[in-house]
This record gives structure tokens, sequence and C-alpha cells, in this order.
């Protein structure tokens, strides 16, 4: 069968409905805009009711979106989300995304932190990926983007409980991408590196007060590991979730895509 430029598969989601995690700021609301600008319909996930407003009113035609509240420390609270969104419609398009755990090195973690982080992460993109299953199955179009970290590749210094998760949560994807290709859903990974968020923000700071440099200084060094010389912004991020989760991206799965500037020194 050959193809022709008249049938190359679109950037275009008209007539998708995509669920978007942790969506009220940064790298989560930048995919939002990305996928509403694309034509989806798209349901904003996060805890604060004010907050996915505001986000709501910044999406192109925000009549034709939702907003659930859900507090990821809570997995019922995700499950019952999740489960009221697919009863009332099918979901194309899942992008599971939630802030990383507290930094710190790995010697000092508390047991508790790693349960914590495993359920934010692990369990509660599981409770997800399960619930969109049947109507990805139902649609013959599934798109599972999960937003995790370079420290997949390479673990990142001062971040072992975050490393920790992370990897699992990479294998996890991996696993389910192996499983659900057969029904045309694809599975991936964006691994953003360090990104204009109030994340990298929260790093910078935890930097400082450990090191005693300043703030500016933090960031003019994370800049200078980039080959670009560059932090990344959060729409760069948003882009590559919008194409992933994108018809042009059908022969994309079981991937982690790093978005980060050259940063990461692996292949």
């Amino acid at each position: 069968m050959t193809s022709s430029h008249h049938d190359w598969l679109p950037v275009d989601l008209k007539g998708k409905t995509a669920v978007v995690c942790g969506s009220t700021q940064g790298i989560g609301f930048s995919a939002g805009q990305h996928l509403a600008g694309l034509g989806a319909r798209v349901i904003l996930v996060a805890r604060n009711a004010e907050r996915l407003n505001q986000a709501l009113e910044q999406l192109t035609e925000p009549g034709r979106h939702a907003t659930v509240e859900a507090d990821f420390s809570q997995p019922n609270q995700v499950k019952e989300a999740i489960e009221k969104i697919v009863q009332n419609e099918p979901v194309h398009i899942l992008i599971n995304n939630t802030g990383g755990p507290p930094s710190g090195p790995i010697a000092a973690a508390e047991v508790q932190a790693f349960q914590n982080a495993f359920e934010q992460h692990l369990i509660c993109n599981h409770i997800l990926a399960q619930a969109v299953l049947p109507s990805m199955k139902a649609s013959g179009y599934g798109r599972i983007i999960n937003v995790i970290s370079t420290s997949v590749k390479q673990p990142l210094a001062n971040l072992g409980v975050s490393n920790t998760i992370r990897g699992a949560v990479a294998n996890w994807a991996k696993t389910w991408a192996n499983e659900v290709g057969a029904f045309g859903i694809t599975v991936n990974n964006v691994l953003p590196g360090a990104t204009e968020t109030t994340r990298l923000d929260q790093i910078v700071q935890a930097k400082a007060a450990k090191t005693g440099k300043p703030e500016d200084e933090i960031r003019a060094e994370m800049a200078s590991a980039v080959p670009l010389k560059r932090t990344g912004l959060p729409e760069e991020v948003g882009r590559a979730i919008a194409f992933l989760a994108s018809p042009s991206a059908s022969y994309i799965s079981g991937i982690n895509l790093p978005v980060d500037g050259g940063r990461t020194s692996s292949l």
C-alpha cells in the first residue's frame, strides 16, 4: 500500500477526549492548552477547584472542556473521579502527570516517602489507565502519555525517592505498551529536563538553602549543563505531549522521550 501526502495523518484531535492530570500549572497546564488547541475536548484534573477553573478559562473554547477535582495523594479520590468521567463519555487520551516527590539524598529518605510517592505516581497512573482502557479499546484509538523524568535514563543527584519511583513508572509503562498495542493503543513516557515550573523553583530553593549559593547562580549552572544552554519552557514539553497524543504518532509506542535540550548524557 502506497501513501501520498494526501493521507498523511494530521496533528488533529477533533472528536477526541483527553484527560489531563496535574493540569492547573506547568507542564500539565501546557499539555491541556496544546491538546485543546488541536481540537480535543479536555478534562482537566487537579485538586484545587479555583485553580482548575482559572486553567479552564485559558483554554481554546472553554465551554467545550471540563474540570474534575481529585487529590493524587488519595488514590480513592482519583478512582472515583475517573470512573465518573468514563461513565459519561469515552476517553481517547490520558496524560498522567503529578508533582514530583520532595528532593533529598536516598540514604536519608523515610520509608513512608517511597510509599507516598509510589501511591501518588504508579498507583494513581494504574487506576487511571485501567479505567480508560475499555473506551480506548472500543474506539480503536488510545494514547497514554506519562510525564516522568530524565532520571529514568540517568539518576539525578539529590532526588533519591523520585529517581526510584520514576524508574518503576517507566517499566510499568513499557509493560502496558507491550500489552495494549494490539488494540491500537500507544503508551509513551515524556521525560522533561530542567523546565521553568514551580517544581524547578522548589529544587533551586532547596539547593540554595543547602549550599548557600544565590538562586540565580544555581539557575545559571543548570542552564550551562544543557547543550542548548538554557532551561526548558513548559510549552516545549506540552508540544511533545500533544504530538504523541495525535494520529501522527501512531507508530511510536513504548518509548522514553527526553525533552531536555540534550542534557541527558545517555543515548
